[in-house]
């Protein structure tokens, strides 16, 4: 049985949620949609539907055993337009710390990493044409390929 979404987003464990939340708002444009000082939910105003929650890992609402902080192990990915333009912003200019440098990846990315708070890593990708070994990997229409870039 299928079930139909109303929503879904990530909501992050997090050691202190309003230095997380300032991280979110300042390098990615989210803006708070509700505030607690044990929870804040996020969204993108130009896209209401990317959503991200911010949670104090120790809130009685998560179960007892499980009330930790995000230690790293979580990525998540911000597809843009201009990675480049991105990179030069997040690193050159914010002086985030870069976990992995801008590159170009033959399965149909140009992208970098980022650290966040709590061990998060911020993978800012472009999509960019697969190279023909990758492209034969992916079901029949979602080959990445860049806007208006024709699969080679």
């Amino acid at each position: 049985m299928k079930v139909k979404l109303g929503s879904f987003y990530p909501v992050l464990a997090t050691r202190d949620v309003a230095a997380s939340r300032h991280f979110y708002a300042r390098h990615f444009g989210f803006e708070v949609s509700f505030e607690a000082d044990w929870y804040v939910s996020l969204h993108r105003p130009d896209a209401p539907h990317y959503e991200l929650a911010l949670l104090d890992h120790a809130h009685p609402t998560i179960p007892e055993g499980y009330r930790t902080p995000l230690r790293g192990g979580l990525l998540l990915n911000f597809e843009v337009d201009d990675v480049d333009a991105e990179h030069h912003r997040l690193v050159a200019l914010a002086g985030l710390p870069e976990l992995l440098s801008l590159r170009t990846e033959e399965f149909g990315q140009r992208h970098f990493i980022v650290a966040a708070p709590d061990g998060v890593m911020i993978d800012v990708i472009t999509i960019v044409p697969a190279t023909e070994e990758y492209a034969e990997q992916y079901t029949p229409g979602h080959t990445p390929r860049a806007q208006g870039v024709p699969l080679r």
